[in-house]
């Protein structure tokens, strides 16, 4: 029997007799074929809430993205495209923005879509009483920071011209504004919201909540009138199992149809022909890096910072600690997006060279210097491959591992001398990278903990910013990316590409490029 959306929260009372019927069905493995409810393995840990607003993280958002919709949406390979909004048209200045919505949408209560319900859901967002999560998406929008800070009565560039009609007016230009529009947090939500909003959703997205059991699962029902189809799945379970070794027990049991495979398994999944065979991998939009503080002593020089790139071979970490998971980093931008240089080499592992730059720079004995890390297993064992190979020429590098919250905080106060990080873009666009990592405006707390400041670099990542034309704006995203490989601000290592076990049931599942690409509404499970 499939599940029908609620009309209202009250009936997802009389929903929570299937929850036992569809835990059984997907807890024998032998039957996992016959059942239409998909298992979702890949969390490892609750969803903060299930209310777009307080959506900072990854198992939050994604959750979110099931539930809910915004104006945009990305696709599975990350390209932005019309959600509930149908088109756009966008002023010859780049400010302003006319969203056209798509006629008849409703909430899964059954309450029509309007323009107003745009206007309050980013209001909402950025209302400081509702000391929401993550509002900066939104502070591009004229008006959005001062309303945020406590000192306007309503956000000034946001306006519903009729009820299918929303402008935006933005404080300047930004061509990258609908992919913002595209994160969980500028989900449309309906115009009231009750106090457990967050235990129980109402939006307008392909699936609707039948059960949440914090710390176990989510359980999701299809929306059969969606708008874009309904899914072709009856039910969607996201299963939280905190350790890996358990979800991969549980999947090679048949108990789960989708896994994140872990770092440290990949070589075993990739070492039968059965196993790989169940493989399916993306390149994650997800850069593994180690900053250097360009403040701090000898980290100043930037032949330092060249030899310490030369220094080590990041190709074999790659190899041997990730099981050759992605693609060696030569600048920020991930291969897969524009503005990339694919035609640029990565720093060459060459001892020799780093030892001469070293020597040039005043510093042929060496020096000694901190590297921290966050409390993570496969950081720890890149950081002690980069510690010996630092070592060899002449580099002392001392291991400071810290909570994770702890070494975040140290770095973007710039106490840390060199720190191992990842970067997972927020939305798919070359700027996410740039812009945050690299460009003054976001020295320390804005995410540029290598405390990089080039003039030249700054003004062409903010031109690029504001240029309409996307191949101008490549263009210059090339130009900004080769000159901060050549000052290398960071040890760069490699471009992360995620890993994931579908079992052979399962059709229609691409890996997404963006993390909240994937809505599962083609998704099915078919006979063995």
């Amino acid at each position: 029997m499939p599940l029908s959306p609620s009309s209202s929260r009250s009936r997802s009372r009389s929903r929570l007799t299937f929850v036992a019927l569809l835990a059984l069905a997907a807890c024998r493995g032998g039957e996992a074929a016959h059942r239409r409810t998909l298992v979702d393995a890949r969390d490892r840990y609750d969803p903060k809430s299930l209310d777009p607003a307080l959506s900072t993280d990854v198992p939050t958002g994604r959750a979110v993205s099931y539930l809910f919709d915004g104006l945009t949406r990305f696709s599975p390979d990350a390209k932005v495209g019309p959600a509930l909004a149908t088109r756009w048209d966008v002023s010859p200045d780049g400010r302003t923005y006319l969203f056209h919505l798509r006629p008849g949408v409703r909430f899964h209560d059954g309450t029509l879509l309007h323009a107003s319900d745009v206007v309050h859901s980013f209001t909402r967002v950025l209302d400081p009483t509702n000391k929401s999560g993550r509002p900066w998406p939104l502070y591009p929008i004229a008006g959005a920071r001062t309303f945020a800070a406590g000192k306007a009565t309503a956000v000034s560039g946001l306006a519903a011209v009729d009820d299918s009609t929303v402008r935006i007016t933005l404080d300047t230009a930004l061509a990258i504004f609908p992919k913002l529009l595209a994160m969980p947090v500028a989900s449309v939500v309906p115009p009231k919201i009750a106090a457990d909003f967050g235990e129980h959703p109402i939006g307008t997205g392909p699936w609707t909540l039948v059960a949440w059991q914090h710390d176990d699962y989510v359980l999701l029902a299809r929306n059969s009138e969606y708008f874009g189809g309904a899914p072709k799945l009856d039910s969607l379970m996201i299963r939280i199992i905190p350790e890996p070794s358990t979800a991969v027990a549980e999947f090679e049991s048949g108990n789960v149809d989708l896994l994140y495979v872990p770092e440290a398994d990949a070589p075993r999944w990739e070492q039968t022909d059965e196993k790989k065979a169940l493989l399916t991998s993306a390149p994650a939009l997800r850069l593994w890096y180690v900053a250097l503080n360009t403040t701090r002593g000898p980290l100043k020089d930037v032949r330092v910072r060249q030899a310490l790139n030369h220094a080590v071979d990041v190709r074999t970490i790659l190899d041997k600690l990730l099981g050759g998971r992605g693609r060696l980093a030569a600048g920020v931008i991930p291969p897969t997006l524009e503005g990339a240089d694919t035609s640029r080499a990565p720093y060459a592992y060459d001892p020799a060279a780093a030892k001469r730059l070293l020597a040039a720079a005043g510093y042929a004995k060496g020096f000694d210097v901190e590297l921290w890390l966050p409390q993570d297993p496969a950081f720890r064992r890149v950081a002690e491959s980069i510690q010996s190979y630092l070592a060899a020429v002449g580099v002392r590098a001392k291991i400071v591992q810290r909570e994770s919250a702890a070494a975040r905080e140290a770095a973007r106060n710039g106490q840390t001398d060199m720190i191992v990080k990842d970067w997972y873009a927020d939305y798919p666009d070359a700027e996410n990278f740039l812009y945050p990592l690299l460009h003054g405006a976001n020295r320390g707390v804005g995410g540029n903990v290598s405390f990089y400041e080039n003039p030249t670099f700054d003004r062409i990542v903010s031109l690029a910013r504001t240029d309409p034309d996307s191949a101008t704006r490549a263009a210059l995203y090339r130009q900004a990316d080769s000159l901060a490989f050549a000052d290398a601000p960071m040890i760069y290592l490699f471009f992360y590409n995620e890993l994931y076990a579908v079992q052979p049931w399962v059709k229609g599942f691409i890996a997404p490029t963006i993390f909240n690409g994937q809505k599962f509404t083609d998704v099915t499970i078919t006979a063995h």
